[in-house]
């Protein structure tokens, strides 16, 4: 692969990834109006399918952060996103729809040993949806390579993992469903 982040007018990312950075700007847009959408609704059942293609759509979206080079800002620090959203309300809402389903445990490492822990569906997608917002408000303001750096940053060390956790949760809790099988209660760390 060759660095694709030189050679460029600061501030501006250059054509190629300037591309995956409107590419993630949509998916991320798109993948937050749906899980506040699902937060507002009163059918959880219904909310499982939704955020099941919408996780999957952002994992796809989302691959080439895993794919390209290293991203590097032309700044040392990162320029003030901003206001930071507070995504509690979110948080609290998705743990009321979802209920008993909303806790799964996975692997948290495949690589590390076998370590089972106990996760949320609401604090993984809330966590999401702040480390994306975080991305569009750099992108708001024009600083794509910046937006992508903090994209690929967060997607390599936390929304990938987290996505993909809440993935796995939620396509075993559609088999439960469609199996007619009850939910094990969590493991306890």
């Amino acid at each position: 692969m060759t660095d694709t982040t030189k050679d460029h007018d600061p501030g501006t990312a250059p054509a190629d990834l300037a591309d995956i950075a409107s590419d993630i700007a949509a998916a991320a847009h798109e993948f937050i109006v749906a899980v506040e959408s699902v937060a507002s609704a009163q059918s959880p059942d219904e909310s499982i399918s939704i955020l099941l293609l919408e996780l999957s759509a952002l994992l796809a979206a989302g691959a080439p952060l895993g794919a390209i080079v290293d991203v590097v800002p032309d700044e040392r620090y990162e320029p003030d996103a901003g206001y930071e959203p507070d995504v509690d309300r979110l948080r609290q809402a998705l743990r009321t729809l979802l209920g008993p389903a909303d806790e799964y445990v996975e692997v948290f490492d495949p690589y590390a040993g076998p370590d089972v822990v106990a996760a949320r569906l609401s604090d993984d997608l809330a966590d999401i949806c702040s480390d994306l917002l975080h991305g569009l408000a750099h992108h708001a303001a024009g600083r794509d390579l910046e937006a992508l750096w903090w994209w690929q940053f967060s997607y390599l060390s936390t929304w990938g993992q987290g996505a993909s956790g809440a993935l796995r949760a939620l396509q075993s809790l559609v088999t439960h469903v469609r199996a007619d099988l009850r939910l094990s209660a969590p493991i306890q760390e």
